[in-house]
């Protein structure tokens, strides 16, 4: 009996410990790009998600992510009063390659840790998310079984306190856009600048929580030598159901997530070779993110 503790013992801390990635490869599909887009609304809609934003990164019509979301998922990030609600916006993406339609999910239990951390260790909220986990899962197997992770692989543990190296700053260290003198004021100052698109911007999608005056919004970076177009070639366009970049309006107050901790937590595999090329970009991101909040 014992014997047999210790080896259930040594599988659950095994499976405890299990590496995550942060997408998945979910398979190449023959089709037109837009057939596929639709083919892939209807399955996450099947399952009861929401489709809140849909856009080509860089103007890519090559190129397509869909944001989805649920009630229940706000629900459940809107408990965590640090930013929780930015778990709730999950990412697929598609592009033609090689004659056919690659598509590729951002892991919602991936983003769940990164950004949820220690609130994971709820067990009823973890239960819930993964339960949406599953079903977000369940919508991208209807449209191929493929499912092969890639992007780098981390541990529990390792997500919970994610930061690229020693230096580098962690998701409680976000950048300070402003504060406004209400969080109405807020809102309407973001939303009227992204209706102009100031700065080669574009909205992709928004989550606003009245209750808890908090909101979300989904920024596409459209400036041609600062924005997409000049850091995804770059740290590598397979990874562009990261996309689009965040802007979160807590009460009066705009952040968003410094971007060595974004770009990193969302190309984790990033040799510092390749980072030290877009060492530009949390400058730039800051810049055009701020400029809205003016």
């Amino acid at each position: 009996m014992k014997k047999i503790t210790l080896i259930l013992s040594l599988f659950l801390a095994a499976y405890t410990l299990q590496a995550i990635s942060p997408y998945y490869l979910v398979a190449d599909v023959s089709g037109e790009l837009k057939t596929v887009e639709t083919s892939i609304i209807n399955a996450l809609e099947a399952e009861g998600f929401d489709i809140i934003g849909k856009y080509s990164p860089s103007n890519n019509g090559e190129q397509r992510v869909i944001v989805y979301t649920s009630a229940h998922l706000q629900q459940l990030c809107g408990k965590v009063d640090d930013r929780g609600l930015m778990a709730a916006a999950l990412k697929v993406a598609i592009w033609n390659k090689d004659g056919k339609v690659r598509v590729t999910m951002l892991n919602p239990e991936y983003l769940f840790y990164v950004y949820l951390r220690d609130e994971m260790d709820n067990s009823s909220l973890n239960s819930g998310l993964m339960k949406i986990n599953a079903k977000a899962s369940a919508a991208l197997k209807t449209i191929g079984t493929t499912m092969k992770p890639f992007g780098g692989d981390l541990e529990q543990k390792e997500l919970k306190k994610y930061k690229y190296m020693m230096g580098m700053p962690k998701f409680s260290a976000p950048v300070k856009l402003k504060e406004f003198d209400s969080f109405q004021q807020g809102l309407s100052t973001i939303q009227m600048n992204l209706a102009s698109k100031k700065g080669s911007t574009v909205k992709v999608f928004e989550i606003i929580d009245e209750t808890n005056q908090t909101a979300l919004i989904g920024v596409g970076l459209m400036d041609k030598n600062k924005g997409e177009a000049h850091f995804l070639p770059i740290i590598g366009e397979k990874h562009i159901a990261a996309m689009p970049y965040e802007i979160i309006l807590q009460g009066n107050t705009a952040t968003i997530l410094h971007g060595r901790f974004r770009f990193a937590s969302h190309w984790p595999e990033l040799t510092m070779g390749t980072f030290t090329k877009i060492m530009s970009s949390p400058g730039a991101v800051e810049d055009f993110m701020k400029a809205l909040t003016e």
